[in-house]
């Protein structure tokens, strides 16, 4: 029987061992840490019995993945929860932008931009279906709707900066950049609009759920799914090179897909792959670092923007053109006074995350890659800045800056949570030039979110990679 060892159990590696065993193949997932999932876990972080999600926590990505929606998850347990507005971006003058599913909603945040905006946006979320099957495959291949990926490929690949300019009033302008910034690094660069606008789609035409009992429900869905294939998840087993893999069977098994960094590829396969993919590999660089803090916090975070309130996310970041500085910055290595952060509101859709009145809240800040400093205090600062009496509130905190992340996930080097730089190559080209990006020698396959579509919880680089091998079987 054809046999497959996945390394890491992201929701990438879940998904290629998921689509190997759908093929018949015999397939063992081995995991460095103690739970299965990489990114996607919950843990009581704060206080007993609230449920915070360790990194990813927003899921439009994984509600509009092409594999995971084929999969059937719900038979095994997932539930998306969706907050009554999706995204929210405050304003030091108390009006906020905001992203809804339903565009309405959003146009009339929006003021003088609603009707423009709702042309321009509406148009991609109505096509997204389209142009989500698009996306979400690797740069080269043939498109089946090369008129939908044209029109979102023109706009893509403006400067996030130069792309507002089409907005007349700030609340347009933030909200657009905010979305933008989720590319971590400079916003005035070709391609800096990629990802804001995908999701910034991908929220008008299905909305940013969290999943039912914190992200970790993924995980716990995908295993089971796994599971029921006949295939098996090894926790606790770090592996450092390739021979770990190939000493209890005496040989290297058919197919190893690792779903890790570059960085942590070339640790384990060493000599095993050509010189040419190593030097590649060993070019790949990695982008800006988050610091992330948990709060516990009695009520719910007092918005001076009453919509904010309901938001199951909150981008906290002022002005477009502060958001954008910001960016710079740490792209340049620099902490910012006031840096780019992201508020999670999960308990809003899913309650069972609380206890009583007490609340978990999420949130991380934009720092340079590697920070050693600490910016709780200037992450507390900016949401006080929009929510003032939010410090009155916190009842416990946890705090896990850039190496922190690391040790929790090894993928994250120096606290990246994209597993890779934003650039304009990497955007396209990652993790290197190559018309099959996954495989990196016989038998050998990378597939975490350093390989196309890119971060994001939706299994499709595990997908493509799987099926990479499978045509090779």
């Amino acid at each position: 029987m054809t046999d497959a060892v996945v390394i890491g159990s992201g929701p990438n590696g879940l998904a290629a061992a998921i689509r190997l065993a759908q093929a018949g193949v015999d397939v063992t997932v081995l995991e460095a840490a103690d739970r299965p999932g990489g990114g996607t876990r919950t843990s009581e972080l704060t206080l007993p019995g609230l449920l915070h999600d360790d990194c990813a926590a927003f899921h439009p990505t994984g509600v509009v993945s092409p594999y995971l929606a084929s999969l059937d998850l719900h038979e095994h347990g997932l539930t998306w929860d969706y907050p009554e507005i999706d995204l929210a971006h405050p304003l030091d003058d108390g009006r906020a932008g905001l992203i809804s599913r339903d565009m309405d909603v959003t146009a009339e945040s929006l003021g003088v931009d609603g009707r423009r905006w709702a042309r321009s946006l509406g148009a991609q979320a109505r096509n997204f279906d389209r142009l989500v099957g698009e996306v979400f495959q690797p740069i080269v291949h043939v498109p089946r709707h090369p008129v939908a990926l044209a029109r979102f490929g023109a706009q893509a690949a403006l400067p996030a900066t130069w792309a507002v300019r089409r907005w007349r009033d700030e609340p347009a302008k933030a909200l657009a950049m905010g979305v933008a910034a989720h590319a971590f690094g400079r916003l005035d660069r070709p391609l800096s609009s990629s990802v804001g606008l995908m999701l910034t789609a991908a929220g008008h035409a299905a909305g940013w759920p969290v999943a039912h009992g914190g992200t970790g429900a993924i995980s716990t869905a995908l295993v089971r799914l796994l599971e029921s294939l006949g295939g098996a998840v090894r926790t606790g087993v770090e592996v450092t090179s390739l021979t770990q893999v190939e000493e209890p069977l005496g040989r290297r098994p058919d197919v190893v897909l690792l779903d890790t960094s570059p960085a942590a590829a070339l640790r384990i396969l060493g000599e095993r792959i050509s010189a040419r993919v190593r030097r590649q590999l060993g070019r790949y660089r990695y982008g800006p670092a988050v610091h992330k803090v948990d709060f516990a916090i009695e009520g719910d975070i007092p918005w001076t923007a009453a919509a904010t309130r309901r938001a199951g996310t909150v981008h906290v970041g002022g002005a477009a053109a502060e958001i954008a500085a910001a960016e710079a910055a740490t792209g340049r290595g620099e902490m910012p006074d006031r840096p780019f952060v992201l508020v999670g509101q999960q308990y809003l859709a899913d309650p069972s995350r609380s206890r009583g009145t007490v609340n978990p809240i999420w949130a991380y800040a934009h720092v340079p890659h590697g920070y050693t400093g600490d910016a709780t205090a200037a992450l507390v600062d900016q949401i006080e800045r929009f929510a003032p009496g939010f410090r009155d509130r916190i009842l416990a905190t946890v705090v896990r800056g850039p190496a922190a992340l690391e040790s929790y996930n090894a993928n994250y080097v120096g606290g990246d949570i994209n597993v890779g730089a934003n650039t304009a190559r990497q955007v396209v080209l990652r993790p290197r030039i190559a018309v099959d990006p996954y495989r990196l020698g016989d038998g050998l396959y990378l597939c975490s979110a350093a390989t196309p579509p890119g971060p994001g919880v939706h299994g499709m680089g595990g997908f493509h990679a799987a099926e990479s091998a499978l045509r090779r079987l």
